[in-house]
């Protein structure tokens, strides 16, 4: 049993994967539990993300949960001091301060759940996610099921020609792929 004098320590979690892997499904779960706790939660998502709703963070099975849109990670540090949880998806939208900003909350004691994409359509390291992974208590990498084969996919193959780092899409714009068929696909395209 701990003494009065205990203060709970915060952590940092980290849910990553490829797109249509359930990093948000995760996170909603997670954050759900939190509340049937009744833990004080606050959940935050980039401002950016309007594609299933500007207010809520909603999977793509759509399950949903409230969110606040924030511009810039620094909002964060904004949360009331009775927050015990506080959920961000989409993490890999942030700038790298994102990193600091997760720390500053652990450090006042908060579990802080981070959901964001671990590399880009290029396959390469995304945002602050690689950084969040080094710094975190626990890291949960999710996959999703390759189209082309049926193995567990960890890439986001992008079906569109743009070459802008973010282009916010669904099914129409991305595909999971495993790595030999992600190889493959790029293969095809040069």
């Amino acid at each position: 049993m701990f003494s009065e004098n205990h203060k709970k320590s915060g952590c940092i979690e980290v849910i990553c994967g490829s797109m249509f892997s359930g990093k948000t499904e995760e996170l909603i779960r997670r954050l759900r539990r939190a509340q049937f706790a009744n833990q004080k939660i606050e959940i935050f998502k980039p401002a950016v993300d309007t594609r299933y709703s500007e207010a809520e963070v909603v999977s793509h099975d759509f399950h949903k949960i409230e969110s606040k849109p924030i511009a810039k990670a620094e909002e964060m540090l904004n949360v009331s001091s009775e927050v015990e949880v506080v959920g961000v998806d989409e993490a890999q939208f942030f700038a790298d301060n994102l990193v600091d900003i997760c720390q500053q909350l652990a450090n006042r004691g908060i579990r802080v759940i981070v959901a964001g994409l671990d590399t880009d359509y290029k396959g390469k390291p995304f945002g602050p996610i690689p950084a969040l992974l080094a710094v975190a208590e626990d890291v949960q990498k999710v996959h999703a099921i390759c189209v082309k084969c049926g193995n567990l996919a960890n890439h986001s193959h992008r079906l569109s020609k743009s070459k802008k780092l973010v282009v916010l899409g669904e099914k129409d714009i991305y595909e999971p792929l495993c790595r030999d068929c992600y190889n493959k696909a790029i293969a095809e395209e040069d």
